[in-house]
């Protein structure tokens, strides 16, 4: 039992470390998208690109993803391929910095959709206050009620006319 619990342990720190590292990768991306083109364009250095991408929990990421289930293991490897396609377009392209641009409107939409599905996957980071997030809808209390109290009023009906 305490084996167990201490794997979920190390699982849950393994999906909160990959959640953090894709969530500040996808926030810098969209904090920095519009300037790291003027900078490549201006300073003609791949930096600013290449930066904002980088990925702060990468090393020995294999010895931590052996804890995840391999769905788990698909997602996250699934996001990192989209984020190394986009790498490596920063890294080799020759393309002038509106187009770069454009291809990576492209690239930065598939690199989205793959991180929508990595939060659904592994939840999304534990914020640094330590309280989790969670995704709710709001229903008004007066609304819930009178949903309650019409199935409450159709099973009695229900039961009356059973024994009648």
């Amino acid at each position: 039992m305490a084996r167990r619990k201490k794997a979920e342990e190390m699982a849950s720190r393994v999906r909160n470390l990959l959640a953090m590292d894709a969530a500040g990768i996808m926030r810098r991306l969209d904090a920095r998208k519009d300037e790291m083109f003027g900078l490549f364009s201006r300073l003609r250095s791949r930096e600013p690109l290449l930066g904002t991408i980088a990925s702060r929990y990468a090393s020995g990421a294999f010895d931590q993803l052996i804890h995840l289930p391999e769905q788990e293991q698909a997602v996250v490897d699934h996001f990192y391929s989209r984020l190394d396609e986009l790498r490596w377009y920063f890294t080799y392209t020759e393309d002038m910095p509106g187009t770069a641009q454009l291809i990576f409107s492209k690239l930065h939409k598939r690199l989205e959709e793959s991180y929508r599905v990595l939060v659904v996957t592994l939840g999304p980071p534990v914020p640094p206050d330590g309280a989790r997030v969670v995704d709710v809808e709001a229903v008004r209390q007066d609304a819930a009620e009178a949903s309650s109290r019409k199935r409450l009023e159709r099973t009695t009906a229900s039961s009356r006319q059973r024994r009648a």
